[in-house]
Formats: C-alpha cells, sequence, structure tokens
C-alpha cells in the first residue's frame, strides 16, 4: 500500500473564501462485484457529474459511483481503482470480525436492514450461524508521512452511507493516535464536558466504529511530537518495486535491508447503502448534490426495544447504555456548493424524511 499512495492526491476544496489543501494524501477504492452489479448500473454519468461539481472535503466525502476521479490541478481523468489483491484479501478478515462484533451490539431503527452486497467469496459465512448483515464495497484510503501530517476533527458525511453506519478502520505502518471527542447535546453543555478518547494506532490493528459513532462524536488523527520508525518484517512482493528491485520473500539480505518508514497507511472499509445513490440525493438551489448530516445537538436515549425488520429478535444481543443520548433527533440535507464554489452556497437545508423519500429497508420501526 505504502507504493500505491505515491500516486495519491492531496484533496482541495474551499473553506470560506480561501483553497486549502488537505495534509494528507488519499484515494478510493471500489470492489469489483460492486462495479458489476446491477443494482448499481446507471448511475455512472451521473455520479461523474457530481464529482465534477463538487470538491471533496478533508474528510473524504466519498461516492461509490464516482467511476471517474478528477484531479483538482486540471489533470486527466482517471478510473477510480478496485481493491488490489491485498485489500480484498484483508477485507474478507475485516468483514468476519465486523459481523460478529455487530451481532454483539444492539441495531439502530435507522441502520441498514436490507441484505448486505453479494461476496464472491463462497467460503465467507459466520462459524455460529448468525445472519450476515455488513460487507463492504468501498474503502477510503489515507496516507499520513511523518509526525505532523493530520487530519482535524470532523464526522464522515453520511450522503452515501446513510444513518447510523459502521465503518471498520485498518491502520498500517508506523503507529498513531486517533482521536474521539464526544458533541455533548445542547441541554447538557451546562451539566458536563465532552469526553475525548485518545486511541493507540499500532500496525495491523483494526478499530471499528460502530452505529452512533458518527451521529455522537467527531475524529481525528492528530500531530505528534515524534513517532516511531515502522521496519515492515517482510520485503515487498514481487510485483512491486521497491528503490528499483523487488526482492524475494525469502531473500535475508532483502529483509535486513529493509527501510524504515514513518508513514500510516489507513483503509476505512465502508458499505455505502443502495438506498442512498447518488440518483436519490437531493439537490440545493445551487444545482449541487446535498451532504447529509446528523443533528448531533439534540438526541434521546435509544432503549433498543426495536426489533429487526421481518424478525421476531431483538435487534441485536448487546445492552444499549441507557446513560447515553445515542439517537439524533434529525438529519439535515445541507447545500455544499460552497466546499468548491469559492466557499459560496446557497445556504439550503432540509430535514430528511426516510418514509417520503423511499429509504430503506431499515434494522427496525422508523
Amino acid at each position: 500500500m505504502l507504493d500505491l499512495s505515491r500516486d495519491w492526491d492531496r484533496n482541495r476544496w474551499y473553506l470560506f473564501d480561501r483553497l486549502v489543501e488537505s495534509p494528507h494524501k488519499t484515494c478510493f477504492f471500489v470492489r469489483q462485484q460492486t462495479l458489476d452489479s446491477p443494482e448499481w448500473a446507471g448511475e455512472m454519468e451521473e455520479a461523474t457529474r457530481f464529482w465534477s461539481n463538487q470538491a471533496f472535503l478533508c474528510k473524504i466525502i466519498l461516492d461509490l459511483m464516482a467511476f471517474r476521479l478528477r484531479r483538482y490541478n486540471g489533470a486527466a481523468e482517471k478510473s477510480t481503482p478496485v481493491f488490489p489483491p491485498a485489500m480484498e484479501e484483508a477485507c474478507k478478515y475485516v468483514e468476519r470480525i465486523v459481523n460478529e462484533e455487530m451481532h454483539k451490539r444492539t441495531r439502530f431503527p435507522l441502520e441498514w436492514g436490507g441484505e448486505p452486497p453479494k461476496s464472491s467469496d463462497e467460503d465467507f459465512a459466520p462459524t455460529d450461524g448468525k445472519k450476515i448483515i455488513w460487507r463492504a464495497n468501498v474503502a477510503a484510503s489515507n496516507c499520513y508521512e511523518g509526525a505532523k501530517e493530520t487530519v482535524g476533527f470532523h464526522t464522515d458525511a453520511l450522503t452515501h452511507l446513510g444513518p447510523y453506519p459502521t465503518i471498520a478502520s485498518l491502520s498500517l505502518g508506523t503507529s498513531r493516535i486517533f482521536r474521539l471527542r464526544e458533541v455533548v447535546p445542547s441541554d447538557e453543555n451546562e451539566t458536563r464536558s465532552a469526553r475525548t478518547f485518545n486511541i493507540p494506532m499500532p500496525h495491523n490493528s483494526l478499530t471499528i466504529m460502530h452505529a452512533s459513532c458518527q451521529e455522537t462524536f467527531k475524529h481525528s488523527v492528530p500531530p505528534q511530537r515524534t513517532i516511531d520508525l515502522f521496519h515492515p518484517p517482510f520485503p515487498p512482493p514481487l510485483s512491486l518495486k521497491n528503490s528499483g528491485q523487488s526482492r524475494d520473500c525469502n531473500d535475508e539480505e532483502g529483509k535486513q535491508n529493509q527501510p524504515g518508514s514513518n508513514a500510516r497507511i489507513n483503509i476505512t472499509f465502508r458499505f455505502f447503502r443502495p438506498d442512498f445513490r447518488p440518483s436519490t440525493t437531493p439537490q440545493c438551489k445551487c444545482g449541487v448534490a446535498c451532504v447529509l448530516r446528523p443533528d448531533m445537538k439534540n438526541r434521546y436515549t435509544y432503549d433498543g426495544s426495536s426489533t429487526s425488520k421481518g424478525s421476531s429478535e431483538p435487534t441485536g444481543s448487546g445492552k444499549p447504555d441507557s446513560t447515553r443520548r445515542n439517537v439524533v433527533s434529525k438529519y439535515w440535507w445541507t447545500c455544499h456548493a460552497g466546499a468548491q464554489n469559492e466557499g459560496k452556497g446557497c445556504g439550503m437545508w432540509k430535514v430528511m424524511d426516510a418514509k417520503a423519500e423511499g429509504r430503506g429497508p431499515f434494522a427496525g420501526d422508523v
């Protein structure tokens, strides 16, 4: 992945009236079976227009059907890459872990309740016989080189993830801190302070941002004073080049000569919901597709008493945290044109109406 990251880009967008650049490189991958799926057929041109009219945010607002990405410096278009073999293999391990963990918790009513995308891996089946409820179909990859490359506090746009997404983040390379900061509801500002969690992310570690994380926390990768160099335990495979040479993994000299790296590669596996395809995204007065955000300041406590659609079983076996207000009251479709239009947008917003917009199926009653 480090070899691939040399060709990744830094996103640019407008912050008010100033053009700024992301302090890290990023790339977006689509799973091959998703590209081949008839469920997403006919969305290519619309998604291409969507991405040619919108700038990326540093938090990587991704679109599954962006089959063509434009560089902001005017370079030619390039096809969105599919999962390379190593990423595809890692994704299968990640899916098993995510499904095991999701079955341990209570699900939220607005989570996706339909069938997950089909997998080409016939061997992927839960050992305990439980239903598969999550599969990744896209991945956003970020490269943080050195101690000063960062991403500030943000929540991921829910435009195509939908409400209460589950995102699995795989860290490779040098260890960095992943920081979560709670957003305190408006009516609790006077009674308590926001909680902040610093989570070390060593090589080959997996962090799962479960449903309600995007609704209740902001996350970041902060700068650090120092970081350790990461020394790969094996040289790269023969298919990759390293300083003009490829060495076999059994080459002892190659193992000893592997240079240290100060980079962290972060792969966030995601599921883009078919009920939030680009063709279903409202447009603002600017003629640009809106972005979906949660109303993080107004929340209530979910007791977990809802049941999965078509099932008499509880939506999860985990126990809800009755002391935390983890359900947002509303989601907003808002103008996003200002991210590229010199910071100028129309200011349009409207509340998402899941039923009127034909969203679903959901994990519980809406």
